[in-house]
């Protein structure tokens, strides 16, 4: 098997992962009653994120035990075993929990590859909202809706001087971000939550996703993944 149907191989492996972790996270998403506790950082996390997390790690063990992986909800192995991996997964179980929380659909499951440095493989799955987003460097990048086909997409060309429409975090407005945009000729923002935002760049339909608060390599990977290709 050569490299590129060995990714396509996975690819398809992950995103049924994916699809099946985003079911797993609507059993907890349609309950009336959301608990959830505040991590060191300030952030939410619920029981859905950690039951996830375990779904997603024990199902990418048996498609390919060797691919170690670092995710958002478990414990970070030591940079010094980290900074041999030439491949490994990037996990983010339930990226927008506070529009998970608060019951808006806008939350997804991120599972990127990373090889050498940079993403090669991302699937966003939107299980609320019947969203799939997949994409790596031999196959482009697909949009599904539902049940109906995958269609390809691409990001638009955007030439200095246009009209911009900018595509922004729900949850973590900044004064940084609103000083940016007075140097932009601004045609609309979207506010919205977790990865789509990157998915919103990668399909065409804004300019540019605005963030200037921090954020984590889970939250990115695989959402770089479907713009780059």
């Amino acid at each position: 098997m050569n490299r590129i149907e060995g990714l396509s191989k996975l690819k398809n492996a992950v995103v049924t992962v994916a699809c099946e972790a985003g079911k797993v996270l609507l059993n907890y998403y349609h309950q009336h009653a959301m608990s959830h506790q505040i991590k060191i950082d300030g952030s939410p996390v619920t029981e859905a994120d950690k039951k996830t997390s375990f779904y997603i790690i024990e199902k990418l063990r048996v498609i390919n035990p060797d691919i170690p992986y670092v995710c958002e909800e478990e414990e970070i192995p030591d940079y010094n075993i980290r900074r041999a991996w030439r491949r490994f997964w990037l996990i983010d179980p339930l990226d927008g929990t506070k529009e998970f929380i608060q019951k808006n659909g806008e939350f997804t499951v991120n599972i990127g590859l990373i090889e050498d440095g940079k993403p090669v493989l991302g699937v966003v799955c939107a299980p609320a909202l019947s969203f799939l987003y997949y994409g790596d460097s031999e196959n482009g990048s697909w949009k599904q809706l539902g049940s109906a086909s995958p269609q390809r997409i691409y990001s638009r060309i955007w030439h200095p001087g246009d009209p911009v429409t900018v595509v922004e975090s729900r949850s973590h407005p900044t004064p940084e971000l609103e000083s940016w945009m007075t140097s932009l000729n601004v045609k609309q923002r979207i506010k919205m939550g977790s990865s789509l935002k990157f998915c919103s760049v990668a399909e065409g339909q804004a300019d540019v996703y605005a963030r200037f608060g921090p954020t984590m390599e889970w939250d990115t990977a695989a959402g770089d993944a479907i713009y780059r290709y």
